[in-house]
């Protein structure tokens, strides 16, 4: 089938990859220019989606990967393209988080209080004026380091951060979101959606933002997640979050994959945001899961068909390994540029890379077996496995990381321990999980 692949910055662009890899004829447009050299030599490019329509035609399929392409994705369906992704309602649910928490109230779900706000300036005041734990959130896709969990209730640590980020001319303008702190566990409910209805089993997945093991340090776009998948439709988690949001993503015409980030404790279920796009970088971990062919399950879903598709039980774990600048802006670094640098993979067979999934990274053009880094914002790739138990997929991910040589590579070593150790206890105790 031909395919036309569509990113604004590789979030899951590995995706493209492995549909090349199943047989068929893939176009991978890559919206950032500076990402372009990305994938050379592991799927073949073109700088203009737009005039490739009349190649992939209406009976190919069109991939989107990322929020902000709604009001195409919508106008491509109306002209009888085959197209996953999103729509221009989903990307209100995710980008516009008022609105997202809007949406959710209407459907029955509790939410907190949230406020997005132009500048920092009034972010500043909204905290004097009304004192409490805050949590920061960046809109779009600003840097997450800018994000910050408060702790102190008269949110002077939050405010004292907001001071700081008002010094910084880079950043001092950017669009923020203040949400009011809520205690709990935080976990993710995500599933596929075909425009009518939900298509494949449910996702329930453990985010490790912070940068260090021990969730410590600055908070990143994700060092790693533990997910499990469910066909059980009668779980409270998908009850209370996804299931209400079933009439509305049908109304949207929603095409893709959608996930509802929440906070609970045992006085509810707190929906924090959506992510209304492939998210990363559980979609790697999908390929884990899911069994049978990847162009099958997209294009039933782009076509709003149904799909038996086919899983496997048990915990898995993707693991973010990355190298110097990540988690800051490439622009802001003073050190050496990693671009140019080898992967190697010290005893690997061709199973185990199965288990590699990557992105800024290409194949030299004279060693088509020699990966290498092509870019400078330090996501080079990510490891999956899963097990029937935590520990047994910790194993497989760490023994497989160690044998991956980068120089200056830095990776968490603990992605699941606080889940097995804590959370689930709790989820079972509060009677949302067995």
């Amino acid at each position: 089938m031909k395919i036309l692949f569509i990113s604004r910055d590789l979030i899951a662009g590995n995706v493209a990859y492995l549909l090349k890899k199943e047989g068929h004829t893939v176009k991978l447009f890559i919206e950032n220019k500076k990402s372009r050299h990305n994938f050379d030599n592991m799927v073949p490019q073109t700088h203009n989606w737009r005039a490739e329509l009349s190649w992939v035609g209406k009976d190919g399929l069109i991939i989107f990967d990322d929020v902000g392409y709604g009001k195409v994705q919508n106008r491509l369906r109306k002209q009888g393209y085959i197209v996953f992704g999103g729509s221009k309602g989903g990307d209100a649910l995710e980008l516009d988080r008022e609105h997202g928490q809007y949406v959710f109230a209407k459907h029955g779900m509790k939410t907190m209080e949230l406020k997005d706000f132009d500048n920092m300036d009034d972010a500043a005041m909204h905290i004097k004026k009304h004192p409490a734990a805050w949590v920061i959130k960046t809109n779009n896709h600003d840097r997450k380091f800018y994000n910050y969990v408060g702790e102190l209730e008269s949110g002077e640590d939050t405010l004292s951060l907001l001071r700081s980020y008002l010094l910084n001319k880079a950043i001092n303008k950017s669009q923020i979101t203040l949400q009011r702190r809520v205690c709990g566990v935080e976990i993710g409910i995500g599933r596929y959606f075909n425009g009518t209805n939900w298509v494949g089993p449910i996702e329930y997945n453990v985010e490790h933002p912070r940068f260090l093991s021990g969730e410590i340090g600055p908070t990143t776009s994700e060092m790693g997640t533990l997910a499990w998948l469910d066909d059980n439709e009668k779980n409270p988690l998908f009850l209370a979050t996804l299931e209400k949001l079933k009439e509305h993503l049908h109304k949207i015409d929603f095409r893709g994959d959608f996930e509802i980030n929440c906070i609970v404790n045992e006085d509810g279920i707190y929906p924090l945001e959506a992510t209304s796009r492939l998210g990363t970088p559980i979609v790697h971990l999908h390929s884990e899961f899911f069994s049978g062919s990847w162009c099958e399950f997209l294009y039933a879903i782009a076509s709003g068909k149904n799909h038996e598709q086919k899983w496997k039980k048990g915990y898995g774990i993707v693991l973010l390994v990355a190298v110097p600048p990540f988690p800051y802006s490439a622009k802001k670094f003073n050190g050496n540029s990693y671009y140019g640098m080898n992967i190697y993979f010290k005893d690997f067979t061709e199973k185990d890379l199965e288990h590699i999934h990557f992105e800024e990274v290409s194949v030299r053009s004279f060693d088509k077996k020699q990966y290498y880094i092509t870019d400078n914002q330090g996501y080079i790739l990510y490891v999956t496995s899963i097990d029937s138990t935590i520990p047994g997929a910790q194993k497989k991910v760490y023994d497989l990381a160690k044998n991956i040589v980068i120089p200056k590579a830095m990776y968490r070593n603990d992605i699941g321990t606080e889940f097995m150790n804590d959370s689930l206890h709790k989820l079972r105790k509060w009677g949302y999980l067995k």
